[in-house]
């Protein structure tokens, strides 16, 4: 496979960033729009055009969530053992594009059958992008976490398109003119099948600049018998569907997923770990540190989708600064746009730290990401206080708390991410990447049980009593939070001695 550049050649880039950092920060854009755009329509379809109640629909978010982000460890075996970063990557597009298309034609019908598609698709595609970003980086480069906060600016700007678009289009908030009533939510998931297309298309165009970074492992083997591996791994997730189909319409088969696919994970990497020396064991048991930490954080942050979902579109009032915007594009997308203002400024601050030996630690920084989710979470709480009769409050004092937040999710989202390689060996770090999101499935598991607690608690309610209820539930996230937080910056000098040269 002829290639136009070396590994040397991207590594020794100059500057603050490689050129390839922005071919697949369009990439990850252009497929986060699908995704986050799917996602922050979930709750509100399954409630107002299925008919679910608000704890069912809870329940069905965090298993269909937490599938999504439970096969990005299968995708990333895959990719580490068979296809390789980049026909994984395309082959995940493909799918995603399946899933999207099927629920633009009929979601009422079809809602299951797409999204089985999207969460195959997903696996398939997600850790592995994140982990090319990686490979452009040589292991002692400080620059690194620049990239990823950078990369996760593309992520963000991704979400905040289709985290507003999709959502608002379905309720008939914007191009109502245009779209028919009955059409509207075919449209608004119609445009995550257009703009995945985008993404692969770029990501095409685009892959010769990655030198062999993501080719296939298994070039040293006949040609024949590549094909043999990498057909039986498209029609083996192709046959997989029908039984992710039964999985995702009954929630109830969640706790049984949940409690197999997080231990067999960690006894295959235990295997994996004979091969490796001392010094590398002890980077990957820090990395474990920071994947179940990670639980707790999205457990909490991913309310987004699915109880805060039903809190903006009952309890939040219709106007940011004065300006009229859709309370649930609001819930959907600021948390991108703040990100989108702020996480160059914030990998800036890392490198102007670094630069001075003043930097905190990843394990320092994953504690303040904690703090800041805490802050976020209790201002959430304090919308109460300002509510009128009616239950609605100001959906400026939420947008506040998104803001807080933000800054917690950059001190650990991309630092995460990062840290998977760099504290991984390289015949894992697809794998570690996707023990990252699967961490991320778990808090999504959580999250749904959280939600439908908190649901439950207010059913029959009024909507000044659901608002309270769901304010309540907010404080004791808090609460928790700080409490996370504050026991990870205490344990980080020992986490950090793990980490070993890894900073």
């Amino acid at each position: 496979m002829a290639q136009n550049v070396t590994i040397e050649e991207i590594q020794n880039f100059k500057g603050k960033y490689p050129k390839q950092l922005w071919y697949l920060f369009f990439s990850e854009m252009w497929e986060r729009f699908s995704f986050y755009g799917m996602r922050g329509m979930l709750v509100i379809f399954m409630v107002n055009q299925l008919n679910m109640n608000a704890v069912n629909a809870n329940l069905q978010y965090g298993a269909t969530q937490a599938f999504v982000y439970a096969f990005t460890f299968i995708g990333g075996m895959f990719a580490d053992k068979i296809l390789g970063f980049r026909k994984s990557l395309f082959w995940g597009g493909i799918l995603m594009i399946a899933g999207s298309v099927i629920l633009a034609l009929d979601p009422h019908q079809f809602f299951f059958i797409g999204i089985s598609f999207t969460i195959i698709g997903t696996g398939f595609f997600k850790p592995n992008i994140s982990t090319m970003v990686g490979r452009l980086y040589k292991d002692d480069d400080n620059r690194r976490d620049a990239g990823f906060s950078f990369f996760y600016m593309g992520v963000n700007l991704g979400a905040l398109i289709g985290g507003y678009l999709c959502i608002a289009v379905a309720n008939g908030s914007m191009m109502s003119a245009i779209v028919p009533e009955h059409l509207r939510w075919n449209v608004a998931f119609g445009f995550a099948a257009i703009v995945m297309v985008i993404s692969l298309l770029t990501f095409v165009q685009t892959q010769k600049s990655l030198g062999d970074i993501g080719i296939s492992p298994l070039l040293s083997l006949e040609n024949s018998r590549i094909k043999v591996y990498e057909y039986g791994t498209y029609l083996g997730s192709l046959a997989v569907i029908p039984v992710i189909i039964l999985l995702v319409s009954n929630s109830g088969y969640t706790d049984i997923f949940m409690y197999i696919i997080g231990p067999c994970s960690l006894l295959y990497l235990l295997f994996e770990m004979r091969n490796f020396s001392a010094s590398e064991n002890k980077k990957l048991l820090a990395a474990l540190v920071f994947v179940l930490f990670s639980i707790i954080f999205w457990a909490f942050f991913e309310q987004s989708g699915g109880s805060l979902s039903l809190f903006a579109e009952s309890n939040l009032s219709k106007t940011v600064l004065g300006v009229p915007l859709d309370p649930n594009g609001v819930n959907n997308s600021a948390n991108s746009f703040f990100v989108i203002a702020f996480a160059a400024l914030v990998g800036l601050v890392w490198l102007w730290m670094s630069k001075r030996k003043i930097e905190p630690n990843t394990v320092v920084k994953f504690g303040l990401g904690f703090l800041f989710l805490a802050g976020g979470f209790y201002i959430f709480y304090y919308t109460k206080f300002f509510a009128n009769v009616n239950g609605v409050t100001s959906l400026d004092l939420f947008t506040f708390g998104w803001f807080i937040i933000t800054f917690g999710e950059l001190c650990l989202s991309p630092i995460g991410m990062s840290a998977m390689t760099k504290l991984s060996p390289q015949k894992v770090q697809a794998v570690m990447m996707g023990m990252w999101f699967l961490a991320s499935a778990y808090g999504q598991y959580f999250a749904g049980l959280l939600g439908a607690n908190i649901a439950g608690a207010s059913e029959n309610s009024t909507n000044l009593e659901k608002l309270i209820v769901y304010a309540d539930g907010y404080k004791q996230l808090a609460i928790y939070a700080l409490i996370a937080g504050v026991l990870l910056i205490v344990i980080s000098p020992l986490v950090k001695k793990l980490m070993q040269e890894v900073r």
